[in-house]
């Protein structure tokens, strides 16, 4: 099966027209990454070739910098003020120094605040408080009283406060955004699976026109090894074509006069003319591009963890903070008073941890799951692959591995042993990029056989191959020939549907068989137990014929099986066991998976497969290897785990701090001070950051399976 992609450069109109469903999209679906891994409050426009890609490195940068310019305002601010005096036991004579803290203290809340500020506008907009509106309010509520403090308010400014809690949450974004470095650019790439030529026979000349400006009707030449243009009938010419990419079909397809072609698909050795049938809306692929747009815009955004917790202490910090205010000014202190108790408890309830907590787990996991082969594409998914009930896995390429090879060589009785009957068989096939051919001659290299010329080689279309080796006539045919020729043949077949036999013939005389067939991963069978043992259902979902499917799924004793599945209807059973509740993955390498990959709550993408495949899903497989799915969701649960131990820590202090800011227990003579409060933030914070890093015990590196192969 050829897994090299020729990724011809799209013409202007296809990108163009490309740009403006992007652009469409932006805001729902390329963004819903966006969202999902660093929920800046920037929003960028999708479109372009790299667009989306570069934005996000863009706000990386971004973020770097506003950090850089905000560390170095703070040192002032920090060793400026009062409290932070008091704390370290120095005192620092500056004239003027309220006033240069407060100019100081302005850039960082405008600058360094900037992405804060303008996000809580955008969620406070959408309805939906999270980590923004809470930095958001926590700096502004600081602000404005410091400054007010500065200006003849009675009471203590926070600028100190204003300053590193900027600073931290800076930090963690930018540690956050650099491990998830990902864009989807799907779309992109299904439309550049498309040549953008192609061949059209016009008065019997051959005239190359971009693929744009063909119509229905028109006739095209597709040359061996290239890529069918467009939908159509064959109506001259024999060939096999591999659609494995588009359809699952594990094996390349005979075509001949009246078979339907898909655009996209490969050709193999044989010359096709091909009349036009579909083009652009109406083609096989601009179909996928649709279902896989409409998953995108329909699939949830689901809010990341640490969204969630902050959307909850917003509201405790305004009510909280309100609260307060109202039951020190009802119950008749001082106006200033009760207003920097207020303060007190919503700068407290906006702790630095929590603009860690997750960050570096994040950065954490990213990184293991990365030195273990799983790229993580889309956090939420990976955060949600703990609630995975049921796997569908595609066959072709996923469980198996996706190319014909020999399973079985059997010699009669004639005299002709197994290696020499291999090694005949390989000197005729040499001369063919057949798939069968491509697989008899890997089997004999691994035997160390030494091929020999062949010569007077012939390709009999439809029925196999002939030649003369070392001066004896040579045919490696199907069961047409036999069948045709009615030579007597051994009735031992190979499993009809699952396995292809070839038979090879001395001189006229059948000397015995090959079959091949498209093999099961060695690692396929371990994963199966292992998501059997936690619970986990999984299903088999494939293009591929119903006894390949059905030998596939008893082999492997899996829960069941679907064939003949066309890449709408993966979809469609996604989303009907959503609706019974099911918490669905779906696991594939090729176009056909594509739209499964999108509307399944995590898709995860076999590395050796399809970009298109790889960009549509949420996780990566770089070995390609089944096993690292059991292992991708046990180390989901572990990091979930550790996010939600780190949440406990970066708020629980809030349950002790908050009602002492308060004021609560003022009467008994104990009220919270910022300094204390700052005290119990940094013990937090490095609680946090040691907890992050235990995470390493979670996951051992892969000793067994160290190569990876190339994500094409």
């Amino acid at each position: 099966m050829d897994h090299t992609h020729h990724h011809h450069k799209p013409k202007e109109k296809a990108h163009q027209q490309l740009d403006r469903e992007q652009e469409q999209l932006a805001q729902k679906t390329l963004h819903g990454h966006e969202k999902a891994t660093d929920h800046s409050g920037h929003t960028g426009q999708g479109g372009g070739h790299q667009g989306h890609h570069d934005h996000h490195r863009m706000m990386i940068q971004d973020f770097k910098k506003r950090f850089w310019v905000s560390l170095v305002l703070s040192v002032p601010v920090i060793l400026l003020s009062p409290m932070v005096q008091h704390i370290l036991g120095f005192t620092l004579d500056v004239p003027y120094a309220d006033y240069i803290a407060f100019g100081l203290s302005t850039i960082i809340y405008f600058y360094g605040g900037w992405p804060f500020l303008t996000g809580m506008v955008q969620e406070v907009r959408k309805g939906a408080p999270g980590m923004m509106t809470l930095i958001g309010v926590a700096i502004t509520v600081a602000y404005v009283y410091s400054s007010a403090t500065v200006f003849g308010l009675e009471g203590m400014d926070f600028f100190w406060e204003l300053a590193t809690l900027i600073l931290v949450m800076l930090l963690g974004h930018w540690i956050e955004m650099k491990s998830v470095l990902g864009a989807s650019k799907a779309l992109e790439l299904l439309v550049s699976m498309m040549p953008s030529q192609a061949h059209v026979i016009r008065n019997g000349q051959t005239v190359q026109i971009p693929i744009e400006e063909l119509q229905k009707g028109d006739l095209i030449l597709v040359k061996p090894g290239e890529k069918v243009p467009a939908d159509g009938l064959v109506v001259e010419g024999e060939s096999h074509l591999n659609e494995s990419m588009l359809t699952g079909e594990s094996k390349p397809v005979q075509k001949q006069k009246d078979d339907k072609v898909i655009g996209g698909s490969i050709n193999g050795n044989g010359s096709i003319q091909v009349q036009v049938e579909h083009t652009g809306e109406e083609s096989y692929l601009k179909k996928v591009v649709n279902l896989v747009q409409d998953a995108q815009k329909t699939k949830s955004e689901t809010q990341n963890l640490a969204d969630k917790a902050a959307k909850w202490l917003t509201y405790v910090a305004l009510s909280a903070g309100f609260a307060t205010f109202l039951a020190w000014w009802l119950s008749g202190a001082e106006l200033d008073f009760a207003l920097e108790r207020m303060v007190t408890v919503m700068v407290i309830s906006c702790p630095h941890a929590l603009g860690l907590a997750i960050p570096l787990v994040v950065a954490t996991s990213t990184a293991i799951s990365a030195k273990n082969g799983l790229l993580i594409r889309n956090r939420t998914a990976f955060e949600n692959s703990r609630k995975i009930t049921t796997i569908l896995f595609d066959k072709t390429g996923t469980l198996t591995q996706g190319s014909h090879q020999v399973a079985r060589v059997v010699a009669l009785d004639t005299g002709v042993s197994e290696a020499e009957m291999l090694r005949l068989a390989a000197a005729v096939e040499q001369n063919s990029e057949h798939y069968i051919s491509q697989g008899i001659l890997k089997k004999a290299r691994e035997r160390g056989i030494t091929v020999p010329p062949s010569e007077a080689f012939n390709y009999l279309p439809g029925k196999g191959l002939e030649g003369k080796v070392e001066g004896k006539d040579v045919k490696v045919v199907g069961p047409n020939y036999i069948r045709e020729f009615g030579i007597d043949a051994p009735t031992e077949q190979a499993e009809e549907g699952v396995e292809t036999v070839v038979y090879v013939l001395l001189e006229g005389k059948v000397t015995g068989y090959i079959t091949l067939r498209d093999q099961i991963r060695p690692e396929s069978a371990d994963a199966i137990r292992i998501l059997k043992e936690n619970g986990i259902k999984n299903l088999l979902i494939t293009g591929d014929n119903e006894r390949v499917a059905k030998s596939v799924s008893d082999a492997l004793h899996m829960d069941g099986y679907m064939a003949n599945v066309l890449p709408h209807q993966k979809q469609e059973k996604a989303r009907e066991l959503q609706a019974q509740g099911e918490f669905i993955a779906m696991t594939g390498d090729g176009v056909n998976d594509a739209p499964a990959l999108a509307q399944a709550d995590v898709g995860i993408a076999v590395g050796s497969g399809t970009d298109v495949a790889a960009e549509t899903a949420d996780i990566i497989l770089v070995n390609s290897n089944p096993q690292d799915i059991a292992k991708l969701i046990l180390f989901g649960k572990a990091t979930y785990r550790k996010m939600i131990q780190n949440l406990i820590w970066a708020t629980g202090y809030n349950i002790i701090a908050l009602p002492l800011a308060a004021g609560v227990l003022y009467n008994q003579g104990i009220m919270i001070s910022p300094a204390i409060g700052a005290a119990l933030m940094s013990l937090s914070t490095i609680i946090v950051a040691i907890n992050a890093q235990l995470l390493k015990k979670q996951m051992k590196p892969n000793q067994t399976n160290t190569t990876h192969e190339n994500h094409s």
